[in-house]
This record gives structure tokens, sequence and C-alpha cells, in this order.
């Protein structure tokens, strides 16, 4: 892509309706969605490549066979530092802990494009309460190592604040992912596979 930034990408994107690819996981996984989110967002439009998988996408995108992917931290990381692909922002509130000189959207000139695919540990509907309680301690007891959180860290992923490490927080959160992103879904006619 000839932009050096997220503005110039979304100027060149403008300009150039339908000439981008964007390489996703396949219909409805997050970097699908973050692609339709920041189409709607800018007015862009651009292609759709889906995959197996980011992995292989990145092969692509390294390759010059695709334009652009929204991935992870953890998947992007090293292949930036390796300067063998341009990033434009973190689609992030706050500057990644592993990547702290990545300007967030709103830095970059996107505010609020906030994509933040997260990882959680759910459990069949019906576990008893103190099974979950049990996982919880044990979790939060992992997520405190501080070997585990250097590790996490370094992978680029972002380890919530111990007040967010409950139960009654992953459903908060996942309800307000639904709401969220529903809508959007919906309106691009993605059904589930």
């Amino acid at each position: 892509m000839p932009a050096n930034d997220l503005k110039e990408l979304t100027a060149w994107l403008k300009a150039n309706p339908g000439k981008a690819s964007q390489g996703t996981s396949g219909a409805g996984s997050a970097s699908h969605i973050a692609g339709l989110f920041f189409q709607k967002q800018t007015g862009t439009e651009f292609e759709y490549v889906p995959y197996r998988g980011l992995g292989p996408a990145m092969q692509d995108l390294v390759a010059g066979q695709i334009d652009m992917i929204f991935d992870l931290a953890a998947n992007s990381l090293p292949q930036i530092r390796a300067g063998t692909i341009k990033v434009y922002a973190a689609t992030a509130k706050s500057r990644l802990v592993s990547a702290p000189d990545i300007p967030t959207v709103d830095e970059a000139g996107l505010p609020g494009l906030y994509v933040a695919p997260f990882h959680a540990i759910f459990a069949p509907k019906g576990t008893p309460k103190d099974i979950i309680a049990k996982l919880n301690a044990a979790i939060i007891t992992a997520l405190e190592d501080p070997a585990i959180r250097q590790r996490l860290t370094e992978l680029g992923q972002e380890i919530p604040p111990r007040e967010q490490q409950t139960p009654e927080a992953l459903g908060a959160y996942h309800k307000a992912e639904v709401e969220k992103w529903w809508p959007l879904i919906k309106a691009a006619g993605i059904k589930p596979q």
C-alpha cells in the first residue's frame, strides 16, 4: 500500500474503491468484522479474501498478494518488528504495552475504531458455580505469575485489570460486545457456518 499512515490509507481507499484487498480468517471472523467496521466508519470499499486462518493471510500479505489485514498484535508483531509489513494503528483505546510506538486509532485519526478481540475461558451452561469459582481462581493465579504476565505481554496480549477478571465482568463485557457487533453482522448478512 502506498499509504504511510492511517489517514493516507483511508484517503487512498476512498480514491480507489474496490481496488484493495483485505485478508480475513473467513466470513464472520473477527478480522472480517473489523474490516466491515472500518469500511462503515470510513466510507471505503475493498474486497475480502477469506483464508483458513490469519497465518496464511499473513503469508500472502508479506508476499504482496493481498493489501491488508486486521490482525491480533500477537500474530503481527513479529512481522512488524522484522519490517516486512506496515502497521497503521492499534485498534485499541490505549497503546499496546508490547508495542508502545504504535499509535492508537484515536491518535492516528480514526477515533473510536476500537476492535479488540478477547480471549476467555467459557464453560458449558449449567456448570456449578463452585466449579466456575475454582476455574476462575486458577486463572487469576496463573495471570498473577510474573513469567506468564511477561510472556503474554511479549506476545501482544493485554491482561485485563484484576477487577475485570471475574465471571460477572466477563459476562457483562461479552453482552456489550454482542450488542456492539450484532447490528453490523446482521446488516452484512453474515450467517453462522
